[in-house]
């Protein structure tokens, strides 16, 4: 995330911590501080300030230990857990990819909330049943009250929360398209998000107060996140229909190795596209290598007519290949995995089919997305 900063580590995981966070944090002691000052009024000097500090310390805690609950069960499928971040509205463990199944999917969503279910009951138990009093006594159950509150708000069943993530698994279960529930979850965040912001807004239209500021940015942050999954699921929907010989550019440089360089020169490169190379092909539309137009400069061009294609051809070296009826979403992972711009495409027959730019996948969707019914 923006503005964040590395504080170490978690279990092997990279810990971060955003730069809204320091803002909570000093609202939260602050706040926390003057309801314990005012309880107690025993406390004297700097002490309702410090136990406030260390209430809001616990409270982010509990946010981080909530977010570990996620980490653990992703670690246990294989998941690469990339950080973990404290920011204004609680925690968001990066994962390196999604779970392979709806049920895994299910588990990673639910774990945070089940820990956050887990600490309240825990504190509940603590302050119930044990001697402690006064401050300790009310800090721990601000924090059964909290914890129970990031569960309940957590489990609202819209993306980006974890109940969007739980309501996304059982879509995924239902239609047996992961997509479809990253869209309709998606959906369903951005009406919670509308309905955060319209209960913000109510005291201001129906009895002239302030807005309630904290409604309305939790709403906006919904909207704007919900927005995001949805996009997202309709572009990774779109690549998982469509195939690598979908995405193929036109007139892919593809040459024969039986072309003279003077036939080459003419019928490809004179008037053409500029392009530092082409594919080279042999009589059964294998690919053999690839010869560089920079490479003509070897040759004087009065024997271009004599020469064939062939006896500058290279072989092939950091060129990756797909078969044609690999998925468009594999297709992408593997461009940004390698950190390349273009694969070529060979059929089951290792006819080479032609070449796949990033620039053709990036025009596909948009022919695809103008075309889309309304």
């Amino acid at each position: 995330m923006n503005r964040s900063f590395r504080v170490g580590n978690l279990f092997g995981i990279p810990f971060y911590i955003n730069s809204s966070w320091f803002l909570v944090l000093f609202l939260v002691t602050l706040s926390y501080s003057s309801s314990l000052a005012e309880q107690f009024p025993g406390l004297g000097g700097i002490l309702p300030l410090i136990l406030g500090l260390i209430a809001a310390l616990l409270l982010f805690s509990s946010v981080l230990a909530h977010e570990l609950g996620h980490s653990f069960v992703a670690l246990s499928q294989g998941i690469e857990v990339k950080s973990i971040t404290l920011f204004l509205f609680g925690g968001l463990a990066s994962l390196d990819r999604d779970s392979k199944t709806p049920g895994e999917a299910f588990w990673v969503a639910i774990a945070g909330p089940l820990v956050s279910i887990v600490l309240c009951g825990l504190f509940t138990i603590i302050n119930r049943f044990t001697a402690i009093t006064g401050p300790a006594a009310s800090i721990v159950e601000l924090l059964a009250y909290i914890n129970l509150v990031l569960a309940l708000f957590n489990l609202i069943p819209g993306l980006p929360l974890d109940g969007g993530n739980i309501l996304k698994s059982i879509v995924w279960k239902i239609t047996n398209n992961p997509y479809k529930g990253i869209i309709f979850a998606s959906r369903v965040g951005q009406a919670f998000g509308w309905l955060a912001i319209i209960s913000g807004l109510i005291p201001t239209f129906l009895f002239s107060r302030f807005p309630d500021f904290w409604n309305i940015l939790i709403g906006l942050f919904l909207l704007q996140n919900a927005g995001r999954s949805a996009q997202y699921g309709e572009i990774q929907g779109t690549l998982a229909d469509l195939t690598a010989a979908d995405a193929i550019i036109p007139n892919s440089p593809i040459v024969s190795e039986s072309l003279s360089l003077r036939e080459f020169v003419n019928e490809y490169v004179i008037g053409k596209d500029s392009r530092k190379q082409f594919l080279v092909i042999n009589e059964v539309e294998q690919l053999v290598g690839v010869i560089k137009v920079d490479d003509l400069k070897l040759v004087n061009t009065s024997e271009w007519p004599l020469v064939m294609v062939k006896e500058l051809t290279k072989p092939v070296t950091n060129m990756e290949t797909v078969v044609s009826k690999t998925s468009l979403l594999e297709v992408v992972s593997l461009l940004e995995q390698k950190q390349i711009n273009e694969l070529t495409v060979i059929d089951e027959n290792g006819v080479l089919v032609g070449l796949i730019e990033k620039a053709s996948i990036r025009s596909l969707l948009k022919n695809k997305a103008e075309v889309k019914p309304a």
